[in-house]
């Protein structure tokens, strides 16, 4: 799932910080490292991107890409997820462009887990989120009146699962890249070569530093 990059249009509390422009730059900066990195991975890989009618393909070229639909992001994630299962049964991850650094064994410890010992994959984000979800068939009533963007979302999904009867197995923690905060710990992961992102490095390392450290 991720935006199309338009100055002023993400990575909004990045903004005092880097201004508009920069701040788009970094998203797309995270759109290709990520793409660069889920490439190598034994996945097939579908970009939802939103809005429907920006250019947003043009920035992946050769990635299969389709529009998001629907009024909020729950119904626009029941559409992706509905349409990669449309193309068979086999277990669907959702993650997001906001973090780039998400270690790929987490993707691969979901995929193991799912249809075996869990119905529902879930990976708490540090802001009360989540930074994956994973499903082995359909839950539209999972995402329907939640309280996204908000600190209690995972909290809210896991409670939903619960209702619905789904076996929930959690990943290890990880963080998305929203505030200054966020920028400085990834910042911090490239220093210690925790993880590759060429195209955010690069860009990190002219940006001035003008975040927390």
């Amino acid at each position: 799932m991720a935006k199309h990059p338009a100055p002023g249009q993400v990575k909004t509390r990045l903004v005092p910080a880097l201004g508009p422009d920069r701040a788009c730059a970094l998203y797309a900066a995270f759109v290709q490292d990520l793409a660069a990195r889920l490439q190598a991975l034994p996945y097939e890989v579908t970009w939802a991107y939103w809005p429907p009618e920006s250019p947003f393909p043009a920035l992946l070229p050769g990635a299969r890409c389709r529009p998001q639909r629907g009024a909020d992001l729950g119904e626009r994630m029941t559409g992706a997820i509905a349409d990669a299962f449309s193309e068979g049964p086999t277990p669907v991850m959702v993650i997001g462009a906001d973090a780039p650094h998400l270690p790929a064994d987490s993707i691969a410890e979901a995929a193991t887990v799912l249809g075996g010992e869990a119905d529902l994959v879930l990976g708490p984000a540090a802001d009360g989120g989540y930074y994956l979800v994973g499903l082995c068939r359909p839950q539209p009533e999972l995402f329907s009146d939640i309280p996204w963007s908000t600190a209690g979302v995972l909290a809210a999904t896991g409670e939903r699962a619960a209702r619905l009867g789904l076996r929930q197995h959690l990943l290890a923690p990880c963080f998305d890249v929203d505030g200054p905060e966020d920028l400085a710990l990834l910042d911090a992961m490239l220093a210690r070569g925790e993880v590759q992102l060429p195209h955010t490095a690069r860009l990190l390392a002219t940006s001035g530093r003008a975040f927390p450290t």
